[in-house]
């Protein structure tokens, strides 16, 4: 009898394994796949990314040679447009869709890095700021009120024009004029999560503050930082492509899509290509990168879910 009860255990199905957790990435993956805004900008800023990297391998032509024989040459599409120009040339017979393809590589750095300097500067002025108190926060946020009371643009001119301009200038004048919302998010952040029962544990059983700011506090409140900096790199990309266009950003011979715009205002009636195609580019890039942004504080941001 004990023998057939055995056997008829042994017989009868086993209980299901419950299915692993999904890994944090898998989870996000899934989450993109998922939504058409998140993989459009995601698909954008790969193309242009990939652009950036292998511009000396997609762009058909040297992006500052000169050719006054080839000079206005429209697109391939118009009517005396060539296969060999595309997207057609500019004033100088330099080609469009080179220098397209090379400008990228500078929206890119300038969107990038000034925008990590700016992050590093505001993370940590917002995390001493939020977590002491007292004097310390009072003297910051006057420093903080201060920038706010200069428009970001003149501030920016000015000092440019003090310095000169330059790729490695502008990047740190942008990111040194730019911390002010990161100091105020995460300060505001940081408000919050420090009288938070495991912060309060940590504090009580003597662990140091740097290590409670470092190992509890920032990792709570990183996620608003990710999503605004993704933004912001957007808004960089505008800013760095708005001074070139007034000259204050980087100088010829560098390609940018600014510059490329300026040098093509006074042709817009005549050929307009010369200013459109370097236009479109900024669009679609700012474009790709607002919509990742918007998946990314969807995903972070738990107050944004619909669910």
């Amino acid at each position: 009898m004990n023998v057939t009860m055995e056997v008829q255990k042994s017989e009868s199905p086993t209980t299901l394994a419950e299915p692993k957790p999904l890994s944090q990435t898998v989870r996000i993956g899934r989450s993109l796949m998922r939504s058409k805004t998140g993989m459009i900008g995601f698909a954008i800023l790969l193309c242009v990314v990939l652009m950036a990297v292998f511009a000396p391998y997609l762009a058909p032509h040297n992006p500052s040679q000169i050719a006054a024989s080839k000079r206005l040459i429209p697109p391939v599409w118009m009517e005396k447009g060539t296969m060999e120009h595309p997207l057609g040339t500019d004033n100088l017979g330099r080609d469009v869709l080179s220098r397209i393809i090379y400008g990228s590589q500078i929206s890119l750095l300038v969107g990038i890095f000034a925008v990590a300097v700016a992050g590093l500067i505001g993370v940590v002025l917002g995390l001493v700021s939020g977590y002491y108190g007292g004097w310390i926060d009072k003297l910051i946020s006057r420093v903080v009120d201060a920038f706010l009371a200069i428009p970001n643009i003149l501030f920016i001119l000015v000092i440019l024009a003090v310095l000169g301009p330059g790729l490695f200038t502008l990047i740190l004048v942008i990111g040194a004029t730019n911390w002010v919302k990161y100091a105020r998010i995460l300060r505001s952040e940081v408000l919050r999560v420090k009288e938070l029962d495991y912060v309060r544990a940590a504090r009580s059983v003597g662990a140091k503050d740097w290590r409670i700011i470092v190992r509890h506090v920032l990792p709570n409140v990183i996620s608003p930082f990710i999503v605004v900096s993704t933004l912001s790199v957007a808004t960089t990309i505008i800013l760095e492509a708005s001074l070139s266009f007034l000259g204050m950003g980087i100088q010829s011979p560098t390609v940018t899509w600014g510059g490329m715009l300026s040098d093509g205002r006074q042709y817009l009636a005549t050929s307009w290509w010369v200013a459109t195609f370097p236009g479109i580019a900024i669009t679609i890039t700012v474009l790709g990168i607002i919509f990742l942004g918007d998946w990314l504080r969807d995903i972070l941001d738990p107050r944004m879910k619909t669910k």
